[in-house]
């Protein structure tokens, strides 16, 4: 399939949110082989705006694309579990640090609501639900500390940090109640404005929901199944 002369240029944004979201939840598993033909197919475009965000999702990591051949998914290595984590919790406790008052309580206020609502999801055993939840909790964190250059930082990782919730899988549902615990506890104590018991607590937070294995290795060999 070709282009149109008057494909809409949103067609390749559209194509590389949906590719990219298949990546992130598991649905196009690392060492999966991505076809150009297939793709388009499967969203009603031509190969060109596909072949556009293959492009740019081979450009930040999740993808290596073989001419003639396809787009390989890539993993994430255990390397990159253990620097999201770093990196997550230097953001996350800076932020509440120097959050003020008041924007600490307004964000307790908040992020009380969402533990109802993380509570409802792992009810309904709605996965993905509770895994965009979890992000936007965590994420309020930074947002106290009000330095858009943080949040900026902290909002580069989310994709991975998606990815890694989803490749979880099993260790992530068995450990629901457990995290929303966790999370009440996080408000306690920035309501508190405790930071050091916040820290503590997030630390053993981030840890406990790290997959136990690596997600991907540095380079996958080039043995995929293919997504036909």
């Amino acid at each position: 399939m070709t282009a149109g002369p008057n494909e809409s240029p949103s067609a390749s944004e559209r194509a590389y949110r949906v590719i990219r979201d298949h990546i992130l939840d598991g649905t196009h598993a690392p060492g999966t082989m991505l076809g150009e033909n297939t793709l388009a197919s499967e969203l009603g475009v031509s190969r060109t705006p596909v072949r556009v965000a293959l492009a740019r999702l081979q450009d930040e990591g999740w993808i290596v694309i073989y001419p003639k051949r396809g787009a390989l998914v890539q993993g994430v290595s255990e390397r990159t579990v253990a620097e999201l984590a770093d990196a997550r919790f230097v953001l996350e406790t800076t932020a509440v640090d120097r959050a003020s008052e008041e924007r600490r309580q307004r964000l307790a206020e908040r992020l009380e609501h969402s533990i109802d609502e993380q509570r409802a999801a792992f009810s309904d055993k709605d996965v993905r639900r509770f895994i965009d939840l979890a992000l936007e909790f965590h994420r309020g964190f930074v947002e106290a500390g009000g330095n858009s250059v943080l949040l900026e930082l902290y909002d580069q990782l989310s994709d991975r940090h998606r990815f890694v919730l989803f490749a979880s899988g099993e260790h992530l549902l068995t450990r629901c109640a457990e995290i929303i615990a966790e999370h009440a506890t996080l408000v306690e104590h920035l309501r508190a404005g405790n930071a050091a018991k916040f820290a503590r607590t997030l630390r053993g937070h981030i840890a406990e929901n790290a997959p136990a294995a690596a997600v991907g290795r540095d380079m996958i060999e080039f043995t995929p199944s293919i997504h036909k």
